[in-house]
């Protein structure tokens, strides 16, 4: 059980965290790799309504997926688009990728690679995480537009589709420390954070929601 004021604290991160940004077609979507298999349902949705021509899904294990998901996240993605009727021919796999900047950077390498012309990007990640990747992706891919997009769920939906509040909380509180410190390490853009968010942001960490945190001086 948490208190009402950290519920919504929560709810505040989380609506932050979603840029809002219109579905349109883009050159090609590119699932984020994460203990989230939602993200391929998403991925493989946006494909199925025309969105993309093909998607790339990034992403090797963590702490949070190695035992969930011991053949790397975007692996069990591909295997997830395929059993929804997404053909072989239209999925690439980025297996090494450990980190959101590595997602962008790893599958712009493949792109290339492959000779495939991009002038836009769906990028499909978790609800609570829309903000950072477009942050990451406006800085390491500042020659493509980039769409964000994520599953059409509150946070209440989420935690509930999880099981894990905790896990989420965390994750969210995650999410919004990067968005603070990752711009001055060059690692994304700067993103303007309200009053409002930054409060409720320091009250989750004061709670103890601090376990996805990265150390800092």
């Amino acid at each position: 059980m948490i208190s009402v004021q950290t519920w919504s604290d929560a709810q505040r991160l989380w609506e932050f965290q979603q840029m809002n940004h219109e579905p349109r077609p883009c050159s090609v979507g590119i699932g984020l790799g994460s203990h989230d298999l939602g993200v391929a349902d998403v991925t493989v949705n946006l494909y199925q309504r025309g969105m993309f021509p093909l998607i790339v899904f990034t992403g090797a294990t963590s702490r949070t997926t190695r035992d969930r998901m011991p053949k790397g996240e975007a692996e069990h993605y591909r295997e997830r688009a395929l059993e929804l009727g997404v053909p072989a021919s239209a999925i690439l796999v980025e297996p090494e990728a450990r980190n959101t900047g590595e997602n962008i950077n790893f599958a712009r390498e493949l792109l290339t690679r492959g000779g495939i012309d991009v002038s836009s990007v769906m990028l499909v990640s978790k609800p609570y995480e829309e903000r950072r990747a477009y942050a990451t992706a406006r800085k390491l891919w500042p020659e493509v537009e980039i769409v964000s997009a994520s599953a059409p769920m509150t946070l209440a939906e989420y935690v509930d589709s999880l099981k894990d509040l905790r896990l989420v909380l965390d994750m969210l509180v995650g999410a919004q420390q990067r968005l603070l410190i990752y711009p001055k390490q060059g690692f994304m853009i700067r993103q303007d954070v309200p009053d409002s968010v930054a409060a409720a942001y320091e009250h989750l960490c004061a709670e103890g929601f601090t376990s996805r945190l990265m150390p800092t001086e």
